[in-house]
């Protein structure tokens, strides 16, 4: 007879740690933008965004007790600091909720398909509901204030079209005599997407870096805020070699503030997720850019994205901030 409730396996014991540390990184972010939120429709988007979250963090807590395994410790109020200056302005917040729930919405979508147990399953659907109903949400109020680019409009096809021939791939990496056509609509939507979370990511961690405690952590941000910085600027003048307007965000730049509201170690970990999301996001670019030099391209910036990521888990190693996932126990 089968019990009541089957035992977690290893996947969804993973993806659980996985999730806890994510959602308790993004409550303590989001008590410190709620905090220094000047617009309300903005502190109230935060707010309820923030009670659901946390419900599903104390699902997650009920699951492993109920399993008999220890808790991780994730963030927590010694993450973050409430009381100190804004660190960022004119919509950042949002914008950072934003790209944190694309973000989420992938990893949600992508936890589910390696869990078995129903109640378990159901939970990552509840918060793939939660994060696609933040991500509109967050997109709407953007929109309104002015603080979210749409991707160019374009004139709508009268006919279908085949690939007539192999030039249709015509962009040879380093050979500037090989003709490139003018982007497809597909690989637009993926330059414009890469070029808008680089844009946030660079705001981000430029102020990371202003704030950080460590001099080498300090020295690994703005490293990252460099990286960033590079591929937009490669990406945009793609953009503009097709004749095409260039994402910019109007808003969200660090302040002056120089305190931190994060530890160094959620800062750390934040920039890693980032890097995570990026290279992922590259990776499906690149298989649906049939221009060569446009898959090149991103080979490259994930080259550069995982060195730099890696780089980053050996400072958080020394620094004794990396928690280890659960594993098995050698026989």
């Amino acid at each position: 007879m089968l019990p009541e409730k089957a035992t977690i396996t290893s996947s969804e014991l993973g993806t659980l740690w996985l999730t806890y540390q994510e959602k308790t990184m993004i409550l303590r972010m989001l008590e410190y933008f709620i905090a220094k939120a000047d617009d309300e429709k903005a502190k109230d988007i935060m707010t309820n965004l923030h009670e659901e979250l946390e419900m599903y963090v104390g699902k997650i807590v009920q699951i492993y007790e109920e399993e008999g395994a220890v808790i991780p410790v994730g963030y927590t109020a010694q993450d973050v600091n409430k009381d100190v200056p804004k660190l960022y302005d004119n919509g950042f917040d949002i914008m950072f909720v934003r790209l944190l729930s694309e973000i989420s919405i992938g990893l949600h979508s992508l936890n589910m398909t390696m869990t078995f147990r129903e109640d378990i399953n159901v939970l990552f659907e509840d918060l793939t509901a939660i994060t696609q109903k933040y991500f509109r949400i967050c997109s709407q109020y953007l929109l309104e204030k002015g603080l979210l680019v749409r991707t160019p409009y374009m004139s709508m096809p009268k006919s279908v079209e085949f690939v007539k021939d192999q030039s249709y791939l015509g962009g040879v990496p380093l050979n500037p005599l090989s003709q490139k056509r003018t982007m497809n609509t597909v690989e637009i939507s993926y330059v414009h997407k890469a070029i808008e979370s680089n844009l946030t990511g660079m705001q981000l961690i430029s102020g990371f870096g202003q704030c950080a405690n460590d001099a080498e952590v300090k020295k690994f941000f703005h490293e990252g805020a460099e990286l960033a910085k590079g591929i937009v600027k490669e990406l945009s003048e793609v953009m503009i070699e097709t004749n095409l307007s260039v994402p910019q965000t109007p808003g969200g730049n660090p302040t002056r503030s120089t305190v931190a509201p994060f530890s160094d170690k959620l800062m750390m970990y934040c920039t890693s997720l980032f890097c995570s999301f990026s290279m992922g996001s590259n990776s499906i670019g690149t298989a649906f850019s049939l221009r060569n030099d446009l898959a090149a391209k991103n080979m490259v910036f994930m080259k550069d994205i995982f060195e730099y990521a890696h780089k980053g888990a050996k400072l958080m190693i020394k620094n004794g901030w990396m928690e280890e996932p659960p594993q098995q126990k050698a026989p």
